[in-house]
């Protein structure tokens, strides 16, 4: 099979590749994209957040799901565009989307955890699709600058800008008393 980037893949491609390969693959509308192996301190980070997340979520009708994990977004109308991501980690409260190796449909808070070399995949890219597909809530943790961002989807299904900090607690909008101390996110 030719290299991903040489031209789009079929999905029913996408997923014979994903089935041969060791990489973690992400595939967007015929486009494949490689996700980097995580580091030391990004993974302290997601267990952080995964246990905060699932003591907080534990006996409601929400889930955390941390990577690697199949999302296969289904905000989008159009049936023609497919969409599998591997978020870091991915809230979900409308569990009928689950499947044996994925879930189908849209997580309401989504998690991603920046890495050096992913920087503009996370930040600008995966923001509009995510912004796109109608996820509730995007946060970007950036453990080089020690700051998370927090973007939530307004009334007329685009992203604000809810908090952009480097100290102090960073809340969410949509799950009740998630919230964490920036500084203590990066110890």
């Amino acid at each position: 099979m030719k290299n991903p980037q040489d031209r789009h893949l079929t999905f029913e491609e996408f997923e014979e590749l994903r089935n041969q390969s060791e990489d973690r693959l992400e595939y967007v509308n015929g486009v494949v994209y490689i996700t980097p192996s995580p580091s030391t301190q990004h993974q302290r980070i997601s267990m952080k957040l995964s246990a905060k997340l699932f003591s907080l979520l534990e006996g409601t009708d929400c889930v955390v799901i941390a990577a690697p994990y199949d999302i296969e977004l289904s905000g989008n109308e159009s049936d023609d565009v497919k969409i599998v991501v591997i978020p870091d980690l991915s809230v979900i409260c409308d569990k009928k989307g689950f499947t044996k190796q994925k879930y189908v449909g849209v997580p309401d808070l989504i998690i991603e955890i920046l890495s050096p070399s992913h920087q503009a995949h996370d930040l600008i890219f995966k923001t509009n699709l995510y912004q796109a597909n109608g996820v509730k809530e995007y946060w970007i943790v950036n453990p080089i600058l020690h700051h998370i961002m927090v973007y939530t989807l307004d009334d007329s299904n685009q992203y604000r800008l809810a908090a952009n900090e480097k100290q102090g607690m960073v809340r969410s909008n949509i799950i009740e008393g998630f919230e964490v101390d920036v500084e203590k996110m990066f110890d």
